[in-house]
């Protein structure tokens, strides 16, 4: 049976409270595997990723929180004679794939009994939290940086949220929500708390399901890594149930001005910095779920690469010009299509994480 866990010392999630790490040591939770795979039976009138129910990790007697999340489209392109794909999570309620995790977790939340909580994000995750939270009646406190873009910051306070600019770096809108959480308020951390990520491991049973095969690549933008890593979960899931023989090819990418995963990945001390991008939504210095995403991926397969600055927005407009319109974020999987030439197979699928409309530029 699957249950979340400290990382550290082993001690399984509380049943009571919301723990952003484990109380005992200070670890991070995580799964220790994803819910079984089964074939979903569907329940009338319940949409996208709900059509999963019993694969989240959800009790029986949780609520339903959703606005329509998941079966996302997929959009077939051809490429220097390459077959590739989109998966549109930019189309989400609230134009990222956060909102998978999002519905999942407002749902833990409600259960446990939380009335208000805090959160800290570069936007999207902001933005999803807010809807979700207006969704579910909960209060709701989003920490951003000053520079986060203006579309975002504008959802979050449409959706009743209480927004709180922080200067500086991604990072120091991190420090000041942790403050908030010491001293008492409920951290509903997207990056911390493990439960959203069965709710993005839905991306890998839907692409199945579209495709009727398992893709030969998967190409995502990382930033805690939860996205990529919860893809890769939800295919070793499948695969684990008999549902698929192989797993695709997984490749991360990540902006060369703040690249962590990227440099573990390589074991250099390169791109440590947080450096400025408009790729705004993987600019983590210290991803939550990089040792877990590191050990998931096979090193004689898969790869985590890292994209020029100067090539984001131009990646951006290239896409556009094919009719697909994201952030930047979502743009340097297309970037990375260069650099990976020696490795990429047909069908391949690009991670579209997050709209074209959140960004100002």
């Amino acid at each position: 049976m699957a249950q979340i866990y400290c990382t550290n010392c082993h001690q399984a999630y509380p049943s009571e409270g919301v723990p952003y790490l484990c109380p005992a040591c200070g670890g991070v939770y995580d799964w220790d595997k994803l819910p079984a795979y089964q074939p979903p039976t569907g329940e009338p009138g319940l949409p996208g990723i709900w059509h999963y129910r019993s694969l989240l990790g959800l009790p029986d007697e949780a609520p339903v929180i959703t606005l329509g999340e998941g079966n996302t489209p997929l959009i077939w392109d051809q490429v220097d004679g390459l077959a590739l794909a989109y998966k549109m999570e930019s189309l989400n309620p609230t134009g990222s794939y956060k909102d998978r995790g999002s519905a999942v977790l407002l749902s833990q939340l409600l259960l446990r009994g939380v009335r208000a909580a805090v959160e800290d994000s570069s936007g999207n995750a902001g933005a999803s939290f807010a809807a979700y939270s207006a969704r579910s009646g909960i209060k709701a406190r989003v920490f951003v940086p000053a520079s986060a873009s203006g579309p975002k910051r504008k959802q979050i306070e449409m959706f009743g949220a209480e927004l709180v600019p922080i200067p500086g770096p991604r990072s120091a809108a991190a420090d000041a929500v942790i403050k908030e959480a010491q001293a008492g308020a409920v951290y509903a951390s997207h990056a911390f708390l493990p439960f959203g990520m069965a709710g993005v491991a839905t991306i890998a049973y839907e692409l199945l399901d579209q495709i009727g095969a398992v893709p030969d690549t998967v190409v995502a933008p990382v930033g805690h890594g939860s996205l990529l890593l919860g893809i890769i979960r939800g295919f070793v899931a499948l695969k684990a149930a008999g549902a698929i023989k192989k797993l695709p090819r997984f490749i991360g990418v990540q902006s060369g001005a703040c690249a962590p995963v990227w440099a573990a990945y390589h074991q250099s001390s390169v791109m440590l910095a947080e450096g400025v991008t408009v790729a705004e939504g993987v600019r983590v210095l210290h991803p939550v779920r990089k040792k877990a995403l590191l050990d998931a991926l096979d090193r004689q397969v898969d790869r985590i690469i890292a994209i020029e600055e100067e090539l984001i927005l131009p990646a951006r407009d290239q896409l556009a010009l094919r009719g697909i319109y994201v952030e930047p974020t979502s743009a340097i999987v297309w970037a990375a299509l260069k650099q990976i030439t020696d490795v990429i197979t047909a069908p391949a699928v690009l991670i579209m994480s997050g709209s074209g409309y959140k960004f100002q530029k």
